[in-house]
């Protein structure tokens, strides 16, 4: 069922058109708007939460309940929780304008999957960014849903990605969300602990390991987030590559700590991240079905 989400995933990618995610991310807005008023408290942000992401659970479970769908939603729902081919994409648009040399595209593309601000940003900052958010959305867009897949089936993946989609929608330390998204983001952060560690220890093993371990062991811990910290210290090593520092989010410019070790990346590092995630994926599905055949031998 994994092996064909997967594979749905690299011959699709995502729908162009009705993606379940931009509804549910419309949904979520729509809550927000009607919720997030008035001083909003903590625990309005609670309630927008369940509000947000129980019916679409209620939905899987009782879907899930009918033997003649139970494959087909568990494929569909891993297949949309997935999102490989997009960050590929994504990641090779950026590539793809550096190379070219067109600055003002490129700050553009990497704006699309970053939530700092690109109008000032060089060639340097733009390879930096993209390298940044591959590494981190490896956890976020795939081992995080197949982790929670492999633990808990279709629902598990369901609630990871929604929950996900949450935080990157009302989990900012801004004051509309400070009190309203402070649920979405302690949720998330939860959900990720383990994947996040899971996710760095497959840098780790993929790349330069001595570097990648050395670099999450000392490093991630001044990480703010404490699940991208590990993630990134140890990608940033695998690749022999210097991430962090300044970085510019809502007009405030924030001194961020030194992740990795080596050279700072370049265009062409861009790719070599996605490629460690590709490999990444491979590894999880042999693992996995190694697993399942010893234990159903």
């Amino acid at each position: 069922m994994m092996a064909c989400a997967v594979l749905l995933d690299r011959l699709l990618g995502e729908p162009r058109r009705f993606h379940p995610l931009v509804g549910f991310g419309r949904y979520a807005a729509w809550l927000e708007q009607r919720l997030n008023v008035h001083g909003a408290s903590r625990l309005r942000g609670v309630l927008a939460w369940l509000l947000a992401i129980a019916p679409f659970l209620l939905i899987a479970f009782f879907l899930l309940r009918q033997p003649f769908l139970q494959f087909i939603v568990g494929v569909l729902v891993l297949y949309f929780s997935l999102g490989l081919r997009s960050l590929s994409e994504h990641a090779g648009r950026i590539k793809g304008a550096l190379d070219a040399g067109d600055l003002p595209q490129a700050r553009q593309c990497v704006g699309e999957i970053v939530s700092r601000d690109t109008a000032a940003m060089q060639e340097q900052d733009v390879a930096r960014a993209g390298v940044e958010s591959v590494l981190e959305n490896g956890n976020d867009a795939v081992f995080g849903a197949l982790f929670w897949f492999t633990l808990l089936g279709a629902p598990g993946a369901l609630l990871y990605r929604l929950a996900n989609t949450l935080d990157a929608m009302w989990g900012y330390r801004t004051p509309r969300y400070f009190y309203f998204g402070w649920a979405a983001a302690r949720v998330d952060d939860v959900l990720n602990y383990i994947p996040a560690r899971l996710t760095a220890l497959t840098y780790a093993l993929l790349g330069n390991a001595r570097s990648a371990l050395r670099c999450w062991r000392k490093q991630a811990p001044a990480w703010d987030s404490p699940n991208a910290g590990p993630v990134m210290a140890s990608g940033a090593g695998s690749l022999m590559l210097l991430l962090g520092g300044a970085a510019s989010y809502h007009g405030t410019t924030e001194l961020r700590p030194s992740l990795g070790a080596g050279v700072a990346p370049q265009a062409a590092d861009i790719y070599r991240a996605v490629t460690l995630v590709q490999r990444g994926v491979w590894l999880w599905l042999a693992l996995l079905f190694i697993i399942e055949v010893i234990v159903h031998a």
